[in-house]
């Protein structure tokens, strides 16, 4: 088991520029919404967020519980952005083609109707070659190392690259791998006290320059009150965007997913 830190993963793509504006890293944040739970608690956690000075992308299963459409107005107002995680996180998404196919019928229509580019599998479960079936620009549904996921493949990479058609070279998506720990796994799973994970891998991924992507969920926060089950304090969030605004301040180039994903593909796809 290597993780959370595999070296090799560290090597920089070929025709790499460097960040925009000569930053040192990348810096993205994410959180997938698995419940009703999780999905009242959104607007809390942006607002958190924005008053530290960051900015994030929520990722919503659509037929799991009901999406607000005033959430995702308030939540895209506030300058995050909004995503589709999956469509009913039940862990079938893959089972079959014939599933996947149906199931993307019904992703790509909202997809449309929320005005949204991007998508990541629940469970972090993927086949890359069938996202094309998705109308997206960017998917998230793969990490560098992490033998704790149901499908422990990791890409090995701390950057994002680029799922070509096989029948199109032209056509694809970019795929942003995570990079730091799920919150699930340290807090949750390993019952760590501290962030201390978190800021080892951040600190290596600066060293190498290449993409801080974080992926926590809401459901999992507990905002006030002491935790429950399965639960951690949110304080733990906000001490790692703090650490990074005081121990990087001006390094990072921080952007929303969507942002990432047309600097990848005008600014390194482009190049080869």
């Amino acid at each position: 088991m290597v993780w959370p830190i595999l070296e090799k993963a560290g090597k920089k793509p070929d025709y790499w520029p460097g960040w925009p504006d000569g930053k040192k890293f990348a810096l993205v944040l994410t959180h997938d919404v698995e419940s009703k739970l999780g999905h009242d608690r959104c607007e809390l956690l942006a607002r958190k967020e924005i008053d530290a000075g960051f900015k994030s992308s929520f990722n919503f299963v659509p037929e799991r519980y009901p999406v607000s459409k005033k959430l995702r107005q308030s939540l895209t107002d506030m300058g995050c952005e909004v995503a589709i995680h999956g469509l009913f996180h039940d862990g079938k998404l893959y089972q079959s083609k014939k599933t996947f196919l149906k199931r993307a019928t019904r992703i790509n229509h909202y997809v449309k109707e929320w005005d949204v580019v991007g998508f990541r599998s629940p469970a972090m479960h993927h086949k890359l070659e069938w996202l094309h079936h998705l109308d997206i620009e960017y998917d998230l549904s793969t990490f560098d190392t992490d033998p704790f996921e149901p499908q422990p493949d990791g890409v090995e990479t701390i950057f994002p690259f680029w799922v070509s058609k096989e029948s199109n070279n032209g056509t694809g998506y970019v795929e942003m791998p995570y990079t730091l720990s799920q919150d699930f796994t340290p807090f949750i799973l390993l019952k760590h006290k501290d962030i201390e994970i978190w800021k080892k891998k951040l600190d290596w991924i600066a060293s190498k320059g290449g993409m801080v992507l974080l992926n926590t969920h809401p459901d999992y926060m507990c905002f006030e009150g002491k935790p429950r089950m399965e639960e951690f304090p949110v304080e733990f969030y906000s001490d790692l965007i703090s650490y990074i605004k005081t121990q990087y301040k001006d390094q990072y180039w921080h952007v929303l997913p969507k942002e990432m994903a047309q600097f990848w593909k005008e600014e390194i796809v482009a190049r080869k």
